[in-house]
């Protein structure tokens, strides 16, 4: 993408200065860049923040809230039974028009609704293995086998069919990797022989359109004047990438950034005195946690992970580095979330009774394991490393020679999802407000084949079955029931070391207008203004 980077070299404040007095210019702190700019093979909030300005989506969350909203389609209707829904599109929604390489000549329509499905379900598609093949969202939530069909009835008018009823389906579409995408520039940039250009430089019908990436660096942003919920009062949306928190903060405090996310928990007290910034809050729709790779040896055997569990101390953990910003987590879903199982008992920090099990399991004198930490800071985890150190020593006290490994963090994703480590960190937060979106991405079948989710590996009939269950289940008190079980089958089954939920805090400086927490830890810019 070089003609997007002519302007790499200018500094942000020079930039805020470039943008004229009259215009608006917002700077968002970012923690990295991103995968790419197609949500559909994108698995990091951190991708879903820069791709989330460009696209539209058939339906949409409203801002700060679960509740789903018109999007590109302005109405539905939903079958009886549950298994077909007519999405009504919006007529006159307009193509981002800038991209040098294509000059859109028709607007949105059903056309660019099935390519942006059939590209992620249909093998043979052209377009199904471009940037990647690997559609972890589409898979790991069970679409392949879900759709029955995707019918263009008229040019503004979709049906989409389903094998079997769905509960959280309209939320499902409401996620970032449902990101519409045009048709036409597609066949164009195949036609031309760069179908890739469609993922790294990308139009869309969204509120703001890319003009710059340098990678590690900064994404630029215009605001779209014909986006169709009309303009956003911001002019300029500029992503400043800093990987690092204190940074960020020092950024912040100069008011070359307006808002930055994941602040160091050590921070906080000097954040919060500071006059010209607040600190919005709330609770964490995420989860940290240690999966054991239920796949390789020792941890095929409930035992060892029930002895590992109880080796580690977790209020060590939370008090010395999520500090005030964590509560310990027995779940796998947060406590806000409907259907949480508060009745179960977390596992005790009982590192005698952990050495006994592992005896049990076949090793008296301990084990070798490795034990894989996040290189990067996440919304769910402010420092894996330090965790990793931690949860070392914890082991090393029942016999448990723990190695410590890590990689760049696409690398560390890809290899954990392909299941290489024997334990590994990772986290989680919340799509869409359903915990089908934890229950089952996370940690059922359909998502512990090479590739998925399930960084576990984990595949229990019982609690698949439960979870499988659920989502064909429209009544929420049944559902919550069968979820309540099935979080009863995890925690005795014990594929991961639950950590911690995480408490959402996000500084914003105070001339920043109408930022609204996401319950999902996006970060959209549409609606927001600066005085």
């Amino acid at each position: 993408m070089k003609r997007l980077a002519l302007l790499a070299a200018v500094s942000i404040p020079a930039l805020l200065t470039c943008a004229g007095a009259s215009a608006k210019t917002l700077v968002y702190c970012s923690e990295g860049s991103p995968e790419n700019f197609y949500a559909g093979v994108n698995t990091t909030g951190t991708s879903f923040d820069a791709n989330s300005q460009i696209y539209g989506r058939l339906v949409d969350f409203e801002r700060g809230t679960t509740n789903v909203v018109p999007g590109l389609a302005e109405r539905w209707d939903i079958s009886e039974d549950g298994k077909v829904y007519t999405f009504f599109l919006r007529k006159g929604v307009k193509w981002h028009n800038t991209n040098r390489n294509f000059k859109p000549t028709r607007d949105f329509n059903a056309d660019d609704v099935i390519f942006a499905i059939e590209r992620q379900w249909k093998e043979d598609h052209p377009f199904f293995k471009v940037t990647s093949s690997n559609h972890t969202y589409f898979n790991d939530m069970g679409m392949p086998k879900l759709l029955k069909s995707v019918e263009k009835l008229d040019d503004y008018t979709v049906r989409i069919t389903l094998n079997q009823p769905e509960a959280p389906f309209l939320s499902d579409f409401a996620m970032e990797y449902a990101g519409i995408q045009s048709k036409e520039y597609a066949d164009a940039m195949l036609k031309a022989g760069t179908p890739e250009k469609i993922d790294q430089e990308p139009i869309g019908t969204g509120p703001f359109y890319l003009v710059q990436y340098q990678k590690d660096a900064l994404i630029r942003y215009k605001a779209f004047p014909d986006f169709w919920g009309g303009k956003a009062k911001i002019d300029d949306l500029v992503f400043a990438i800093t990987p690092d928190a204190s940074v960020r903060w020092a950024k912040v405090q100069k008011g070359e950034c307006h808002v930055m996310p994941y602040p160091n928990p050590a921070d906080l007290d000097t954040i919060r005195k500071d006059p010209n910034v607040q600190v919005l809050e709330q609770p964490g729709l995420n989860i940290g946690y240690l999966a054991y790779n239920t796949q390789k040896k020792p941890f095929d055997d409930v035992r060892v992970r029930k002895a590992f569990n109880m080796a580690i101390n977790k209020k060590a953990i939370i008090d010395a580095v999520y500090l005030s910003t964590g509560v310990a987590a027995k779940n796998p879903i947060p406590p806000s979330m409907w259907s949480y199982n508060d009745d179960i008992k977390d596992d005790p920090y009982d590192p005698e009774a952990a050495k006994k099990l592992l005896a049990e399991a076949g090793f008296p004198n301990g084990l070798e394991t490795d034990l894989w930490a996040m290189p990067v800071q996440r919304p769910y985890n402010p420092n894996a490393r330090r965790i990793a150190e931690l949860i070392q020593a914890d082991l090393a006290k029942i016999g448990v020679k723990a190695e410590i490994k890590s990689f760049e963090w696409g690398e560390y994703r890809k290899r954990l999802q392909n299941g290489e480590h024997q334990t590994g960190m990772l986290g989680w937060t919340g799509d869409n407000g359903d915990p089908d979106n934890f229950l089952h991405t996370l940690l059922g079948c359909d998502a512990a084949k090479p590739g998925g989710g399930n960084t576990a590996k984990w595949c229990d009939k019982a609690f698949d079955d439960l979870v499988t269950k659920a989502k064909v289940t429209t009544d929420q008190a049944q559902r919550t029931e069968l979820y309540k079980k099935a979080q009863v089958v995890f925690k005795e089954q014990a594929p991961w070391f639950t950590i911690a939920h995480a408490v959402q805090l996000k500084p914003v400086r105070k001339e920043v207008v109408d930022f609204k927490l996401s319950p999902f830890g996006r970060h959209t810019f549409y609606g927001v203004d600066i005085k």
